[in-house]
């Protein structure tokens, strides 16, 4: 097995196993960032959460965020050339001001509601009971680490505080603007759709099925699915979408768990989907899930609507 330097010399390389840890935090952050669907990187956001406060010169940054003057001025410089960030001249002109653009404060809006209680969730999880000598703790932090990855507990966060919702009639508009999204997105709205949307009462729920909602802290009503009741222990598993803001929050694969489990509760025996081979990520989804291609699904229902080209059903 292969030594452990740093951990082996203990305070000799107490820096180098700093960074190795920062470096092991930032990893896991960006993959966050990324699944978010933002545009920065971990190391842009001391500059920003700085900038959401109020514009700075780029000396006060340096003195906000606590790091040289030639990182600074690199980092904001990416930040401008994204977008997030612009720069003006100042009262003294030989100054130049940096303020958030209206891309950098949306941004920052999203970070705030989405990322931050997550992750600070995460941190408190790993260092909650540390005690003892700095190199232990570092140790035990390393560890937890190694056990489960940051970005996989940051996601778990999220996981805990997604809620399944029934559906009443004051969610229709929801159920109906969810599923307009991402339709008009990628295909069109067909008369099928219309008649379901706009009369979720009458064309699922009163025939036998069900609509579910789940909802995330901050940002209500984030995704829905359906269960249309198509014969006897026959469901069409329909209607299912999820909020472009809540990229991210695994909300998707959390609802879709939650209208499988309540398919067996309400003794399906048959549960299928209609979609198209567009819908990637969400057929990905469904066969992690347990959804299988099929034929004779497609032979007997896919004829619903012209979209239609790819048909499965639940093995599990």
């Amino acid at each position: 097995m292969t030594t452990d330097i740093l951990s082996d010399l203990g305070p000799i390389f107490l820096g180098s196993r700093l960074k190795r840890l920062a470096e092991r935090f930032q990893a896991g952050a960006a993959r966050v960032v990324t699944d978010a669907g933002l545009p920065m990187q971990p190391a842009h956001m001391p500059l920003l959460a700085a900038l959401d406060r109020g514009p700075l010169t780029v000396g006060q940054l340096v003195d906000a965020v606590g790091t040289s003057q030639p990182g600074v001025t690199r980092a904001a410089g990416q930040l401008i050339d994204m977008g997030l960030v612009q720069s003006a001249s100042g009262i003294d002109q030989r100054q130049r001001t940096l303020s958030l653009t209206m891309a950098g404060e949306a941004a920052m809006a999203r970070t705030k509601m989405l990322l931050w209680p997550r992750v600070e969730i995460a941190v408190r999880e790993i260092c909650d009971g540390l005690s003892g000598p700095l190199l232990e703790q570092i140790a035990a932090i390393e560890t937890a680490l190694s056990a489960k990855p940051f970005d996989e507990r940051v996601a778990s966060t999220a996981k805990a505080a997604l809620i399944i919702r029934e559906y009443s009639d004051d969610l229709a508009r929801d159920f109906y603007e969810i599923n307009a999204e991402w339709i008009n997105t990628m295909f069109r709205l067909e008369q099928t759709d219309l008649d379901v949307l706009e009369n979720p009462r009458e064309r699922i729920v009163e025939p036998g099925g069900t609509i579910l909602f789940v909802e995330a802290p901050g940002l209500g009503i984030v995704g829905t699915c359906a269960l249309q009741k198509t014969g006897e222990g026959t469901f069409e598993l329909t209607k299912m979408g999820v909020r472009g803001n809540a990229r991210g929050l695994k909300a998707g694969e959390f609802l879709l768990a939650a209208i499988i489990e309540r398919a067996k509760a309400m003794g399906a025996e048959t549960l299928y989907l209609l979609t198209n081979r567009r819908c990637e990520a969400a057929i990905h989804l469904y066969e992690k899930l347990g959804f299988e291609h099929d034929a004779e699904i497609m032979a007997k229902y896919g004829s619903r609507y012209e979209r239609c080209d790819v048909a499965m059903r639940y093995r599990r």
